[in-house]
């Protein structure tokens, strides 16, 4: 799904970086130590157009209504790796 991307997290929530779940040759973002952002992968099984959002704001199918899962992590870039900062207790990354 090319029209939801995961986004930088500070002051203000939804900030850059955007962070694009597709291949990007264009992208000229730089991750570095200290930025916090989500990935938001959104998987769909056909089309991976958007098709038009439902009335409850939220569920948003793609134009051929074929199924599809996202999910959401929030990472934290340290000077040796990544931080994921929304795993559950016991989970490992």
């Amino acid at each position: 799904m090319r029209s939801f991307v995961g986004h930088g997290v500070g002051e203000i929530f939804h900030t850059t970086p955007s962070v694009p779940h597709f291949y990007d040759p264009h992208s000229d973002t730089i991750i570095e130590p200290g930025m916090t952002f989500t990935i938001e992968p959104m998987i769909n099984e056909g089309s991976w157009e958007l098709g038009r959002i439902w009335p409850d704001g939220w569920t948003a199918p793609t134009r051929d209504g074929s199924r599809s899962a996202q999910f959401e992590h929030s990472l934290l870039v340290t000077p040796t790796g990544v931080e994921v900062l929304t795993l559950l207790p016991g989970e490992t990354r």
